[in-house]
């Protein structure tokens, strides 16, 4: 009788999503991460954008990852950060940081990361496991840039507190894990899509030594309202702010014609970008 070895945890739960998870991704959809009662209030409105996932993780790659635990866990919070001087007391006072979610995309990604470079400015790029898996070169890129890689869960599941905590523990992990795969440095900070939050989410963030990040400064680019509301909105951004975009989960045009203008306008207006 052969006896299989045994596979650590966190990588048993990567083979995992060759099968169940790969096919839910499929089916599945991306809102965008202010798609929640966190900023509409109420009840959710429809995506507007379907979810093309990344090539699914292949056992051959998933064995080789390693484990989350090498971060040390961090004290649990009980709300998660909106503003920049709750992180970072010492950064300038007219602070503002540039928060992109949901990639990266092929397609934009490497626009934004030109932009950013064009006017010397950091962010912080919070990625979904399933697509850095599928770009890691676009990871390292972001990491090589300066840019902070954050996680945002494995397959940006809405809402993640209505999962079970099993459930919530392995989006994180595992999107730790292939993060860290990919190249990037572990991750110290942790978004739930939609900015949703439950106990179970911030115990599981701290956990995996993250601290969690939200935003105050929501123009629901991932909705394409149109490029003059987006600018609209960023532009009134005021010190210590967080500002969230995407490049990810969809057409993201809008939101890279708006940057193209909102970057030096708010770089003319004194405001110093910080990565998170």
């Amino acid at each position: 009788m052969s006896i299989s070895p045994r596979i650590p945890q966190p990588r048993r739960r990567l083979l995992a999503w060759t099968a169940a998870g790969a096919a839910s991704l499929a089916v599945g959809t991306l809102a965008g991460c202010s798609d929640s009662a966190h900023a509409s209030g109420g009840a959710a409105p429809e995506p507007s954008d379907s979810f093309s996932p990344g090539a699914p993780l292949n056992p051959s790659a998933a064995a080789g990852l390693p484990g989350p635990m090498a971060a040390s866990p961090v004290a649990v919070r009980s709300k998660p950060v909106y503003k920049i001087h709750d992180l970072l007391p010492d950064a300038p006072s007219d602070a503002i940081a540039l928060t992109i979610d949901d990639g990266p995309n092929p397609v934009y990604t490497p626009q934004l990361l030109a932009l950013l470079r064009k006017y010397d400015i950091q962010a912080t790029f919070n990625v979904v496991g399933s697509e850095a898996h599928a770009h890691k070169d676009l990871i390292r890129q972001i990491a090589a840039d300066g840019h902070m890689v954050a996680n945002h869960t494995m397959t940006h599941p809405q809402p993640l507190s209505k999962r079970t905590a099993a459930q919530i523990d392995a989006e994180i992990a595992d999107a730790q894990s292939v993060i860290v795969d990919c190249g990037a440095p572990t991750p110290t900070l942790f978004r739930s899509p939609g900015g949703d939050w439950s106990p179970e989410i911030l115990a599981a963030s701290a956990k995996y030594g993250m601290v969690p990040i939200d935003w105050d400064v929501d123009p629901r680019d991932w909705s394409r309202p149109g490029v003059a509301h987006i600018t609209q909105k960023l532009m009134a951004a005021r010190p210590g702010d967080i500002l969230l975009c995407h490049d990810g989960g969809g057409d993201r045009s809008q939101t890279l014609e708006s940057l193209k203008s909102v970057l030096p306008a708010l770089k003319a207006k004194g405001f110093t970008f910080v990565r998170l």
